[in-house]
């Protein structure tokens, strides 16, 4: 009777558990039966989750109940949408959101107000929320290899933000908020649609590393030259025919340089007027000297 008794149990315990939530197969196999806690590694100074290609269509819903997180990598994986969820990580400080499928970023990222690095790049953002403009402590954004044409103008707000890349989108201007954010060492916007780049320019003093190669660009401002931090300028590949006089006072400028690595000037590639071409060929110094001789008659 009693055997009988516990038979009739351990049937009804096998039949709760098969009612239970079943994880995605995915989702089982990166657990493997072990707490999402698991997962995580404690280094020095952050708790760190990786998840990068694990083949992941959605995230994982156990990722929500991991506050403790701060550097969160989901790159390289096929992710359509980051649920609102997202916001209740709100120690994060490092995301890394990169070669997704991604269409948008939800407007909950705003909450994310430890945040201070930012990978979007290789997705497909068409905009970006104005919420993201709630993480004041943002230094380094990504959003390279997108279509994005235009960026809020709260952007303004971003003023700790030191690197940002834009690379590979579809802008035709260079956003006015960009302007604002004084603090920027590094800012690339290469293969875009670009067909000037504003006077204004010249309000990002602190600006060392300026790319804007690969866009279609004719002349650059005057003001540009009043950057006098900056010792990389890439223009390769534009459709410049003169240079500015005064671009010998960006004297940071250490050579004309060929290696996309290099500091110095990049201009290789442009329609140049004689007698521009050969006087390059002699270097830095000799293109210089001669638009400063130009200035001065």
């Amino acid at each position: 009777m009693g055997t009988e008794h516990s038979k009739n149990e351990g049937r009804r315990s096998m039949v709760f558990l098969r009612k239970g939530p079943k994880l995605p197969a995915w989702e089982d196999a990166l657990l493997s039966g072990k707490e999402p806690k698991s997962l995580l590694k404690r280094g020095l100074h952050y708790v760190s989750l990786s998840l990068i290609m694990k083949g992941m269509t959605s995230t994982p819903d156990f990722l929500w109940g991991l506050p403790e997180v701060q550097k969160l990598n989901l790159s390289r994986n096929q992710l359509v949408v980051i649920p609102p969820s997202l916001g209740k990580l709100d120690r994060l400080v490092v995301l890394n959101l990169g070669g997704n499928c991604l269409k948008c970023l939800p407007k909950e990222i705003g909450l994310l107000r430890n945040l201070k690095v930012l990978f979007v790049n290789m997705n497909c953002l068409t905009e970006v929320p104005a919420e993201l403009s709630l993480c004041r402590k943002l230094e380094v954004l990504s959003l390279s290899h997108n279509y994005i044409s235009q960026l809020p103008l709260s952007f303004t707000d971003l003023t700790s933000l030191r690197k940002l890349n834009l690379s590979n989108n579809r802008f035709v201007q260079i956003p006015l908020c960009i302007f604002a954010l004084r603090s920027l060492d590094f800012l690339h916007l290469g293969s875009n649609r670009l067909e000037n780049i504003a006077e204004s320019v010249q309000y990002l003093v602190n600006l060392q590393i300026f790319i804007v190669e690969n866009n279609n660009i004719r002349t650059l401002p005057r003001s540009l030259c009043f950057i006098t931090a900056l010792e990389l300028l890439n223009v390769d590949y534009n459709a410049i025919q003169t240079l500015p006089d005064e671009l010998y006072l960006l004297r940071r400028l250490p050579r004309i340089a060929w290696n996309p690595m290099d500091k110095g000037l990049h201009i290789a590639h442009n329609p140049l007027s004689r007698p521009l071409p050969e006087v390059v060929e002699g270097g830095l110094d000799v293109l210089f000297n001669y638009l400063r001789e130009k200035k001065e008659n």
